[in-house]
């Protein structure tokens, strides 16, 4: 008898190399025959997992979006490896993960303050752009007919969210919604800049509403929401800041999400164009957080592959706790979130 495939909306936020905790969610899960991909919506380095998704999916289906994924991530750790900004030899002895103690990431975050990026890097090179050139098909992208496909972007100008669709996605693109304005020259598509969309829309999740007929939504967080105590150096204060702006547009749309659930709920809201979704999160703060936020700029295949087997065991979590609730109910109890409670798993 065919297995009868449940179908879900994935949300894939930012974070860096910390991208390749999404690598492995995704691996986790393209394995599970049980689920269907309906639509994917990316920011930054979640933009660069869904491309490489959709790519590989076109082309041979569920194993070889995981080729594709794993083909991107390596060709992400080659490519670092010239580079001056690696761990110190102390952090490596110690098995710390971060560069807070590196050279070359002190010498260009110190710069990145008092430079910006046109007077740093005039000839605006881009490394990254020409690996996703390399490594991203993207005429098969734009030919995925699989599941739905939205990458977001933040215009620079109206300071709006900008979701590019997958019909006329290109490098370009991808590389805007990447684009942190302190590191790159803004990203020009048709005459107008855009920076990275995690300051508007980290992933954007209103997409699914328009274009999904899809109910559940999972989110795959690597951003912290909840940090405990007060930021006291300029680079824990710093760091801080980014967390909760690139988390903010997320925060309001579930806002928004169990704003109109309860409308929904309670009969107050009947238009039938307005539904009820279900949101679920596949995240593990207590393993993401102690990293550091430097540890976003740590391209080594050793951890890469260590966040990406993080991911795959996150997720096999998740599935085996959370599997039975999609298409039924939400695992997570957004009003306990706003509350500051945080995101409980339901039983």
């Amino acid at each position: 008898m065919p297995i009868k495939r449940k179908k879900i909306n994935l949300a894939l936020q930012g974070g860096g190399a910390h991208g390749a905790f999404t690598w492995g969610v995704l691996d986790r899960l393209l394995e599970d025959e049980r689920l269907e991909i309906a639509a994917v919506s990316g920011t930054s380095a979640g933009a660069m997992n869904a491309v490489a998704l959709a790519d590989g999916y076109t082309k041979a289906g569920a194993e070889g979006a995981r080729k594709a994924l794993e083909t991107f991530w390596r060709r992400m750790s080659e490519g670092a490896k010239m580079s001056p900004i690696k761990r110190s030899p102390i952090d490596v002895m110690m098995g710390n993960w971060s560069l807070d103690q590196s050279p070359g990431y002190l010498m260009l975050d110190l710069m990145s303050r008092i430079m910006s990026p046109y007077q740093l890097n005039p000839m605006n090179m881009n490394p990254l752009k020409e690996l996703l050139d390399d490594c991203i098909d993207f005429k098969s992208v734009r030919a995925c007919n699989a599941f739905g496909l939205f990458i977001s972007a933040t215009n620079v100008e109206t300071g709006k969210v900008k979701v590019f669709d997958r019909e006329e996605l290109t490098a370009d693109m991808v590389m805007a919604s990447a684009c942190l304005p302190m590191m790159f020259q803004a990203v020009e598509i048709d005459g107008v800049p855009y920076w990275d969309g995690g300051y508007m829309g980290n992933p954007s999740l209103f997409p699914f509403h328009y274009n999904s007929d899809c109910s559940d939504i999972v989110v795959v967080q690597i951003n912290p929401i909840e940090r405990k105590g007060v930021p006291r150096s300029a680079q824990e204060i710093q760091n801080r800041m980014n967390e909760i702006s690139f988390n903010s547009s997320l925060l309001k749309e579930l806002r928004a999400i169990d704003f109109v659930r309860r409308l929904v709920e309670e009969g107050r809201l009947t238009d039938k164009k307005y539904r009820s979704n279900r949101v679920h999160i596949i995240q593990n703060e207590a393993a993401l957080k102690p990293l550091g936020a430097s540890s976003k700029m740590n391209a080594e295949w050793a951890f890469l592959t260590h966040l990406r087997d993080l991911g795959r065991d996150t997720a096999q979590s998740w599935l085996d706790t959370n599997f039975e609730a999609v298409g039924n109910r939400s695992t997570v109890d957004l009003r306990e979130m706003f509350q500051g409670i945080g995101a409980q798993h339901q039983g």
